[in-house]
């Protein structure tokens, strides 16, 4: 069952397709942990031209993914729908598995430090459980 579908997502972020990369949230605790979901379809715009025979989704959109999942979670905690956390930082990103058509992308975002306008989030992407991507991302917010 989905915490926020669509057009709650939609609210909460400004980007749109084909830059919107999540499709549902389906659990968090609002404070500390948010868990979205993104299928993945033969139909995504990538998916032409990264590889045309071999279709897979690019490592920077899953961290593009993961960040607006951590955006989500950083504009609810704000109390500002539809502002923009910027990177910073990306650090100890790891690819572990290739992102094709069929997967079921399960983001996890999990805050490890909010300080003076900036926040440190571990992101996870797994699929069918077994991890694919993880990186920790730093965001700072222009005021």
């Amino acid at each position: 069952m989905a915490i926020m579908n669509i057009t709650d997502i939609m609210e909460a972020l400004p980007h749109r397709y084909p830059m919107l990369l999540v499709d549902r949230i389906v659990e968090t605790d609002y404070k500390t942990r948010m868990v979205a979901l993104k299928n993945l379809t033969y139909n995504e715009s990538f998916f032409r031209g990264h590889f045309p025979d071999n279709p897979v989704m690019p490592g920077v959109l899953q961290i593009e993914a993961m960040a607006q999942v951590a955006g989500i979670l950083l504009n609810h905690i704000t109390e500002r729908k539809g502002a923009i956390a910027y990177f910073l930082a990306i650090d100890n990103a790891r690819f572990r598995r290739v992102l094709i058509p069929g997967d079921q992308m399960r983001m996890e975002i999990n805050i490890l430090k909010i300080r003076m306008g900036m926040c440190r989030v571990h992101a996870t992407i797994s699929v069918d459980g077994e991890v694919a991507t993880e990186a920790d991302l730093l965001f700072g917010r222009k005021d």
